[in-house]
């Protein structure tokens, strides 16, 4: 009864996260283009399955994955071996990221739009290990002492370094993936393991030590992904697309979706294969009254997995199509910059990920910043990306130049911002992006790109995901220097 009680409440939580999304989009349906969609039916079903399969992934790992690794950090913490701690952290960070739903959903999105070309499998790979190994250098910075800034300023540089060198092919896909990566299972893991050791570990501070993690698991799959771009497009393996040429975007018929459900399950199954061995590790570790509550939540976890994949294929993709489709017919660029600005905005003050990180930086902060701040300072962020994003998109400008001069402007206030707030500000940027916003942005972008002669799918569709986790670094920077500013200026 008490597991029911807690998945009652986490299914509020998943509906009241999209009843934003829901607002603006229903706002912008019946005001701005005055026209119900044609299949209506289909997305409220498919929002309802997004919904339940949210909640069922989420209880599942409330019961399973989530204390198992909660114990195992606090155990292995009391060990003290730093290759063991960093093997474990390298465990953890791969599972997460392979279990994670957004990115299976953006690594079918990228082999459907390059036809094949791109491998989703191989993607979902390149970015879990890119993690992994994230997390063990992040527990070796954190147990030796390191300053965050350091990892964070060298790791945007490279990023900076191999954007200029890799195709526009995988530039878009590539920050997407680092954004992606620090979503609804990796970023509770993540923050749970860094902000222990920082409390644990004599001479750390949780604020200066525990935040950062987060960061740098979004810049890794950055360089790991164009580096694959690199290999893939360079060694002439396939032929680069004009930018000219517009890739027809994912059909949504009755048969093309059974299509695709068949190759969800087929790779509901590989992960499930692909997650046996650690599970079993893991579970024969634990007392066998506690298997039956493992299991069940293991069997969760993958259900749940399954109806929120199928869910967006069903409901956010094709709103996100849609509303690129109708706002482009009004022939008005204002609605569809209105429309990104408002997605992006309602969408990031209700990401739980963003609350959690919030008030546990408000804790360990002590209240120099409220959640409530946090959250409209990161939304704002979001919003302003979300639209500079889609202004690129519109105005078919090279995603290289926005890229570089984005960052560059980050790695700047790097060294202006106050150093306890750096860490926290970026690791705000990789959590700005939720499950529910990544397909609906992402959608939205392939939509515009999809119906604006000139552009191309794989090389204007993606990236937009990149604007929304560059402009909260920005923002909770800038607010952060201004009130230092502010408050000198008092004091004297």
């Amino acid at each position: 009864m008490n597991q029911l009680k807690v998945f009652w409440i986490i299914l509020s939580e998943a509906f009241r996260t999209l009843l934003p999304i829901i607002g603006v989009v229903v706002f912008f349906q019946v005001v701005i283009v005055r026209e119900i969609p044609d299949n209506l039916t289909s997305l409220v079903l498919g929002l309802g399955i997004v919904v339940v399969g949210s909640a069922l992934f989420l209880q599942g790992l409330d019961m399973s994955v989530f204390p198992m690794g909660k114990s195992l950090s606090n155990r292995l913490v009391r060990l003290g071996s730093l290759p063991v701690l960093m093997g474990f952290g390298f465990c953890m960070g791969f599972v997460g990221v392979m279990a994670e739903p957004v990115l299976l959903a953006v690594s079918h999105q990228a082999t459907q739009a390059s036809t094949g070309e791109i491998n989703g499998l191989v993607l979902r790979l390149i970015v879990a290990l890119s993690i992994g190994a994230v997390i063990a250098l992040g527990i070796m910075r954190m147990l030796l002492g390191h300053p965050i800034q350091w990892y964070l300023i060298g790791g945007y540089s490279l990023v900076l370094l191999v954007t200029f060198f890799a195709p526009e092919e995988i530039v878009g896909l590539a920050y997407d993936s680092g954004g992606v990566t620090t979503n609804i299972v990796t970023v509770p893991l993540i923050a749970a393991l860094s902000l222990g050791l920082a409390g644990m570990v004599r001479g750390r501070n949780p604020l200066h030590d525990g935040f950062g993690l987060v960061a740098l698991a979004v810049i890794v799959p950055m360089i790991t992904v164009q580096l694959y771009g690199i290999v893939l497009y360079g060694t002439g393996a396939v032929e680069l697309v004009e930018p000219s040429g517009v890739v027809a975007t994912p059909s949504t018929d009755t048969a093309t979706v059974e299509v695709e459900i068949d190759s969800w399950l087929e790779e509901l199954l590989m992960l499930a294969r692909d997650m046996a061995p650690l599970i079993a590790v893991v579970v024969l570790r634990r007392p066998l009254s506690r298997l039956p509550s493992l299991v069940a939540g293991f069997v969760l976890t993958l259900a749940g997995l399954y109806a929120f994949v199928l869910g967006l294929e069903l409901s956010l993709f094709p709103i996100g199509i849609n509303m690129a489709e109708q706002l482009l017919a009004l022939d008005n660029r204002l609605f569809i910059y209105l429309f990104a600005f408002m997605i992006g905005f309602a969408s990031t003050l209700a990401e739980p990920a963003l609350v959690a990180v919030g008030r546990k930086a408000e804790q360990v902060g002590r209240r120099r910043f409220t959640v409530s701040l946090l959250r409209l300072i990161v939304a704002t962020g979001v919003a302003t990306g979300i639209t500079v994003g889609v202004y690129r998109i519109i105005s078919g400008d090279s995603i290289h130049m926005y890229i570089l001069m984005g960052y560059s402007v980050v790695l700047f206030l790097t060294w202006l911002a106050p150093k306890e707030i750096i860490a926290l500000a970026f690791d705000l940027g990789g959590v700005s992006t939720s499950e529910i916003t990544v397909p609906l942005v992402m959608a939205l972008g392939m939509g515009l790109a999809t119906h604006i002669d000139g552009r191309n799918l794989l090389i204007d569709g993606f990236g937009l995901i990149a604007f929304a986790s560059i402009f909260p670094i920005i923002s909770v920077m800038l607010y952060a220097i201004i009130a230092r500013q502010l408050q000198r200026y008092i004091m004297r």
